[in-house]
């Protein structure tokens, strides 16, 4: 059976961009780990289930399946598994991964996993894609460098902070995706003209944001080639 782990933020994942790909794949078959940095529960973003932003039906699906979805309620710590035992690695985004996931040094280990075997695949959404910007090779080289991608690009995290680059809670932005990823030697274009932005190169996957999740969910299948 394929099998895939996603690795969770405990300070705040996007709701539709951790659910849409969780039921998806789930749906199609595949067996799911999820893990989170301590293996406490991880934290749903609730701009991300406020119904006036995202709408009444996606925000009760996503609550629905946050609160009584097992694996996630019971999460395992990523340092206790092994990426190398599973045919994809998932990051969900949302801006609790630039606290946790993308400083996590099992998280990077697990993306380097992910994106090393002959078969498996990675699969990175929206502010996960900071983790590719602090992942290197065993030479000291980005991951990234060279690599085509996609993620939370810089013109909609305006919209977002404060002059300050404070979000609406409170908490200062550490760094901007966008920046980071360009500055390793990312290929960074998130289509802005486009509806939707999922780029694929080799064994990484990487979306741009939440409605980009969807069609993130399926390519991930077809590249593992789960009907």
């Amino acid at each position: 059976m394929t099998s895939a782990l996603f690795i969770v933020s405990e300070h705040g994942y996007w709701g539709e961009e951790c659910i849409e790909p969780l039921t998806t794949l789930t749906d199609a078959g595949v067996d799911i780990t999820v893990a989170t940095p301590t293996g406490g529960v991880p934290v749903v973003d609730e701009r991300s289930i406020d119904p006036e932003s995202v709408g009444e039906e996606l925000a009760e699906h996503v609550r629905d399946v946050h609160e009584n979805d097992e694996r996630l309620q019971n999460p395992d710590p990523l340092a206790a598994v092994d990426a190398h035992e599973y045919d994809a690695v998932v990051f969900p985004g949302g801006h609790g991964t630039v606290w946790d996931v993308n400083q996590d040094r099992h998280a990077r280990q697990a993306l380097l996993q992910g994106v090393a075997g002959d078969e498996s695949k990675a699969l990175v959404v929206c502010h996960a894609a900071g983790i590719l910007a602090f992942t290197r090779e065993a030479d000291g080289s980005h991951l990234v460098d060279g690599r085509a991608v996609t993620g939370f690009p810089n013109e909609w995290e305006a919209d977002i902070v404060d002059d300050d680059d404070l979000l609406p809670d409170g908490r200062k932005l550490p760094y901007w995706v966008e920046d980071e990823v360009k500055a390793a030697g990312g290929d960074w274009d998130a289509e802005l003209d486009s509806e939707t932005s999922v780029t694929v190169d080799g064994d990484l996957i990487t979306a741009r944001g939440p409605g980009s999740s969807a069609e993130a969910a399926q390519t991930l299948l077809d590249e593992l080639d789960v009907a």
